[in-house]
């Protein structure tokens, strides 16, 4: 992979997938901006881990749902670094019930937290970007934003509306080299996975082409090729990552 720029955020990356895609980006030389909300023994030991095998990381703490917090820790890392080359918009919560059963409150939290997070980091590095003319955001979305999922109606409209909306961010930044795209993660190996039952587990993996579920770093390797310069010349596009199950 080839980067011009030289740092990227990832929004909720002490973990799970964005601490996949954080250790990806780190091996090819980027300085990685670890965000959490919680726990930051988990951040602090990502960091450690990307530090001893030669990487560059720091650790910043804020909730990617709070306004003036994200624009804070913005401002925290410009000062360090002098600028803002990538983003990743991955911080997000599940709140599953059936539609019946949904209380407004948890569809509004499932929308705060995924959806209104990726606004406010796309706004932001839109600003922050377009004083340098360069720069790329992926948002990690998911692929019930295209296919819907029962128990997930809050969840399937916070990604599909995120995959709406970083078309119309595509559109605006376009003109200021700053390039806006998502992906479509399908199902991704991880303990929830694993957890299931080998009757669960034959039951989904019989719907997927591939006959398998993703590993991890599957997803960061397609982020940081939309990152890349490989991807110049792509913009408002979703990557889907699911084996098949959707096409």
């Amino acid at each position: 992979m080839k980067f011009t720029g030289k740092n990227v955020l990832i929004t909720g990356s002490s973990k799970g997938i964005g601490a996949s895609i954080a250790r990806f980006l780190a091996g090819f030389g980027l300085k990685v901006w670890i965000n959490y909300r919680s726990k930051p023994e988990l951040a602090d030991s990502l960091k450690n881990e990307i530090e001893q095998k030669g990487g560059s990381a720091a650790v910043i703490n804020f909730d990617a749902s709070d306004e003036g917090a994200f624009e804070a820790g913005l401002r925290a890392i410009i000062e360090a670094d002098g600028g803002l080359s990538y983003l990743v918009n991955n911080a997000g919560i599940t709140n599953d019930k059936l539609a019946l059963r949904m209380k407004m409150e948890d569809f509004s939290a499932v929308i705060n937290a995924n959806l209104n997070s990726a606004f406010l980091g796309c706004r932001e590095a839109l600003k922050i970007m377009s004083k340098a003319r360069f720069g790329a955001v992926v948002n990690i979305a998911s692929i019930v934003g295209e296919m819907g999922n029962a128990g997930q109606s809050n969840y399937s409209a916070s990604k599909g509306a995120m995959i709406a909306m970083s078309k119309s961010f595509a559109k605006e930044g376009a003109s200021r080299n700053i390039r806006f795209n998502c992906v479509t993660p399908g199902f991704i190996k991880s303990d929830m996975t694993e957890a299931l039952s080998a009757e669960i587990k034959e039951a989904y993996l019989a719907n997927i082409p591939l006959k398998r579920f993703s590993e991890p770093e599957e997803v960061a390797a397609a982020v940081a090729f939309l990152l890349s310069d490989y991807a110049s010349y792509i913009t408002g596009e979703t990557l889907k990552i699911n084996g098949g199950l959707y096409m």
